[in-house]
């Protein structure tokens, strides 16, 4: 509930505003910080490219480790992932302020779930995943800033904060 309150929120307070957009089309941006999830706190890097004012598609690599108690015995887990997204900015059509960007869009990802142990009984498998996100960020200078998102129906469901840094 609070996610979607903070959500609520964070659109409320950029759709009352005026400015540009500040997607490039032609133009990178790398992203990487941490994730939060129920199976471990997953490090992520991933780069987008803008294909036009309001539109970037991009991949991600995450990473993440955590043990599991199955049984009354405890196994080294690590969820290895690899997707790719695409994103609708709102900075045109809301009118965003330039130091502001706000997102939302679909990823599908395949994700290697591995144990470190002999006879572990797990329900996690690898495979595809395909979710959604919505997230935000916000530039302190031209090239660098803040990054928040949320996002389900995969592997990394729960949320990302991390920095932004434009390439070129």
């Amino acid at each position: 509930m609070k996610k979607i309150y903070l959500a609520i929120v964070l659109i409320g307070i950029i759709s009352i505003t005026r400015g540009q957009g500040n997607v490039v089309m032609g133009k990178s941006q790398l992203n990487l910080g941490l994730g939060f999830s129920d199976w471990g706190t997953p490090l992520y890097v991933g780069i987008d490219y803008g294909v036009s004012r309001s539109v970037t598609v991009g991949g991600e690599l995450s990473f993440r480790s955590y043990n599991e108690d199955w049984d009354h015995s405890y196994y080294r887990r690590s969820i290895t992932g690899i997707s790719g997204n695409a994103n609708y900015h709102f900075n045109t059509v809301l009118e965003i302020p330039r130091d502001f960007d706000f997102y939302a869009g679909l990823n599908l990802g395949f994700y290697l779930w591995s144990t470190a142990a002999n006879g572990y009984q797990g329900s996690n498998s690898s495979g595809l995943d395909l979710g959604a996100q919505v997230g935000g960020r916000y530039f302190f200078t031209h090239k660098f800033g803040i990054n928040l998102e949320f996002g389900g129906g995969n592997a990394f469901s729960g949320g990302k904060v991390g920095i932004t840094l434009k390439l070129n």
